[in-house]
């Protein structure tokens, strides 16, 4: 079998597991989302699976299909065999409002429900450990099974014979069973009884939450699929935003270009509260401000890193592990990601960009105070330091560093950005402080960051490459739309980064040589521009073709393979979700009138 990303997320926003269209468990990691993988068989060659899944197998096997329950985190594989047999495997995490409490232990239901006839299956269950090097020691109790690991332990608790399970032998499913699998902790009540209750109350909760979304009229379906994904991706101990909840995907086939994503980088979390704050998803925003004040106040706002641990842990040491062989054995797999040590100057502006929304949103719970501000300013001045000095820029090039235009861009929306705070508090002294700063800055950069003989804005101040962070310019304020400059640099991205629905990020060969596949938020930032343009007929054709290169289920990966259409890159990304949401908001019909 050849894996590919189409895949099932089911979580609790304190870890989650993908599951394929077999309903094997391919990627799951305990006790949180960058912990050690206890099921990893997603970056394991197909010939050497031994260890590191968990999954069903249906005796003259038939058919598969895979739904996600309406509205809901629940994900539905259903399996029909050649003598008219029909079973239907149920996977969630619990997730719900118990004793005023939100109850989301890292643990995974799973419940087997015949359908028709009188199915027969086998159930496996081989977790593994330290990164697929490690097979576990196994206890029995009377009605789980423990495996114990060092360091760990977890435990299975079922009401299918434990007999079956270990020896893998065939079954009849003749009436519901459940397996339970988490933390080596007692359950004390029935299964099926426990079963049920945490698949209808995670139900409700699920379709609550989406109920108070508010959407766009039109794509509705694939908005909530998305911003499901995005609450799915946060880890909601500390608030932080995971990229996504893999590793070392490559973004395009034997590249060596395989990181590893489980991790908050401070500039895709700010899109992506963006994009669910636009929702009305007010609390996820609420909690990563959280994450964001609580780095100030641990590692001081005068130098940030670009990412954190999702505990907000700094130390972020990147290895490569031997024990597992990588998506269709392409390696590296890498745990830890070098990144954390560059110099990345847009996180300035991006974590302003992000914590402003306090000063002006009255629907929080807490709003921005003049304390607040204060703290924010040490950033200003660390943007104003550091916006025309090189960087590895939003691409985290590796062994080089320019001045970027990007990062100096968001450099200045800090500044502007501290300007309208301190307006907004009534602090004109303030305010004039950072208005005169973010003007003089903004008029150098336009002199510097502008080619007239390439007719674009370039990739670097002073430079001729052309990347598709231009693409932005207008919607984060620095240039009007109708500016000529902007138009004339939607043009050039269309002649020397498009390639027909997708656009790469920049085409210059980098340290891993020439990028192979198109960068997917790129294009979204693509078509928003287009319809911000004007020309809405091709920003919804493009939408249309975006949306079809999602898996069955909804899901978009970082990456796109031009020519073929398939995904690559970690998985599901969160940036590329957000593409969704903003995408389908910008270009939506109105409510009024709609029917």
């Amino acid at each position: 079998m050849t894996r590919s990303l189409e895949l099932g997320l089911i979580g609790n926003c304190s870890t989650c597991a993908l599951i394929d269209e077999q309903a094997e468990f391919v990627w799951t990691c305990l006790p949180r989302f960058d912990g050690d993988p206890v099921f990893c068989s997603l970056l394991q060659s197909d010939q050497s699976v031994e260890r590191g899944f968990m999954n069903v197998t249906v005796a003259g096997l038939r058919a598969t299909t895979q739904r996600y329950e309406p509205n809901t985190a629940i994900l539905v594989t259903t399996f029909s065999d050649d003598r008219g047999g029909c079973l239907e495997v149920i996977d969630f995490m619990p997730r719900f409002k118990l004793y005023e409490r939100l109850y989301r232990p890292p643990l995974f239901v799973r419940i087997l429900r015949p359908r028709s006839g009188r199915p027969e299956l086998t159930v496996r269950v081989r977790p593994s450990g330290n990164y697929g090097a490690g097979a576990p020691e196994v206890t029995l109790g009377s009605h789980h099974i423990r495996y114990v690991f060092p360091g760990a332990a977890h435990r299975l608790s079922t009401d299918i014979s434990l007999t079956a399970i270990l020896n893998e032998t065939p079954f009849v499913l003749d009436h519901e069973k459940v397996l339970f699998f988490g933390p080596d902790e007692s359950l004390t009540r029935p299964l099926e009884t426990l079963s049920r209750e945490f698949l209808a109350e995670t139900t409700k909760y699920w379709q609550e939450w989406v109920r108070y979304l508010a959407i766009p009229f039109e794509w509705q379906e694939a908005v909530i699929r998305a911003a499901i994904t995005l609450k799915l991706s946060t880890f909601e101990d500390t608030g932080a935003v995971l990229a996504a909840v893999t590793t070392s995907i490559p973004e395009s086939a034997n590249s060596g270009r395989n990181w590893d994503y489980r991790y908050c980088w401070l500039r895709d979390s700010y899109f992506v509260i963006r994009a669910l704050n636009r929702l009305g998803a007010t609390r996820t925003m609420e909690d990563y401000l959280r994450f964001v004040i609580n780095l100030g106040v641990q590692k001081g706002y005068e130098q940030l890193q670009p990412l954190y641990a999702i505990s907000g842990h700094s130390e972020l040491p990147e290895r490569e592990i031997q024990t597992l062989g990588g998506y269709r054995g392409m390696g590296p797999v890498r745990v830890g990601n070098a990144a954390y040590r560059q110099n990345q100057h847009d996180v300035y502006g991006a974590t302003v960009l992000a914590v402003s929304q306090t000063f002006w949103d009255q629907r929080l719970d807490r709003h921005g105070d003049p304390a607040l501000f204060t703290q924010l300013e040490a950033l200003g001045h660390s943007a104003a330091r550091l916006a025309e000095q090189p960087d590895a820029g939003l691409w985290e090039i590796r062994g080089q560093e320019e001045i970027h235009t990007y990062s100096a861009v968001l450099c200045w929306c800090a500044l502007d950005r501290l300007a309208r705070i301190a307006n907004q508090l009534g602090e004109s002294d303030r305010a004039c402080f950072w208005t005169e700063r973010a003007e003089t800055l903004h008029q150098r950069l336009l002199e510097r960051a502008w080619n007239p003989k390439r007719r674009s804005f370039t990739a670097t101040l002073g430079g001729s490459d052309i990347d598709a962070s231009v693409l932005l310019l207008a919607e984060l304020g620095f240039v009007s739309v109708e500016d000529p400059r902007f138009k004339d640099s939607v043009r050039a991205v269309e002649a020397e980064l498009q390639h027909g629905d997708y656009v790469f990020r920049y085409r210059e060969p980098d340290d891993f040589g020439t990028p192979k596949n198109a960068f997917t938020l790129c294009s979204f930032w693509y078509l928003k521009a287009l319809a911000r343009l004007g020309r809405k007929e091709e920003a919804h054709e493009h939408f249309a073709s975006l949306l079809d290169r999602r898996t069955r289920l909804g899901l978009l990966s970082e990456h796109i393979d031009p020519n073929t259409g398939e995904l690559w890159g970690n998985f599901p990304q969160t940036y590329s979700m957000v593409g969704i949401i903003e995408s389908a908001m910008l270009l939506s019909a109105p409510w009024e009138g709609a029917f």
